[in-house]
């Protein structure tokens, strides 16, 4: 069975919806609170290059940190950005998906289809009633 790590915030549909994506592909994740048990920064600093992204593609920018610290502004440097991102962990956006077949920032959540080692096992429906795995287990409209 392949191993598979999610950061997931269940108070995230598009976490939700991603966790239930690779759950329907047979395999039960290692599921990472990354609020409540924040990577350290060499575990960020892994994560950011395994996704080959910057620090500030990992930013989330619909919280408020982000304007309170004035991240909007292009000041500061990708080591200042990662500081941010430790201290206030709602900064990172998720989920983050770790298979054996690569690392990646899954919005929207059907980005974990394409590092998922095994196939979707049955139908798959989003929170908001998309159809995104029809019954054979096919990604609808690819």
């Amino acid at each position: 069975m392949s191993h598979i790590t999610i950061y997931h915030n269940p108070a995230c549909g598009t976490s939700r919806n991603t966790l239930e994506m690779i759950r329907n592909s047979g395999v039960e994740p290692t599921v990472i609170l990354y609020l409540e048990t924040p990577p350290s920064r060499s575990e960020l600093v892994t994560l950011i290059a395994d996704m080959g992204i910057t620090p500030r593609a990992l930013l989330r920018k619909n919280v408020e940190p982000y304007e309170t610290l004035g991240l909007s502004e292009d000041a500061f440097s990708d080591d200042q950005l990662i500081d941010f991102m430790l201290q206030h962990p709602i900064l990172i956006n998720r989920p983050i998906v770790i298979t054996p077949l690569g690392t990646r920032l899954c919005r929207p959540s059907e980005e974990v289809l394409a590092i998922l080692p095994t196939p979707q096992q049955g139908a798959f429906t989003k929170e908001d009633g998309e159809i995104v795995i029809d019954a054979s287990g096919k990604q609808v409209g690819k």
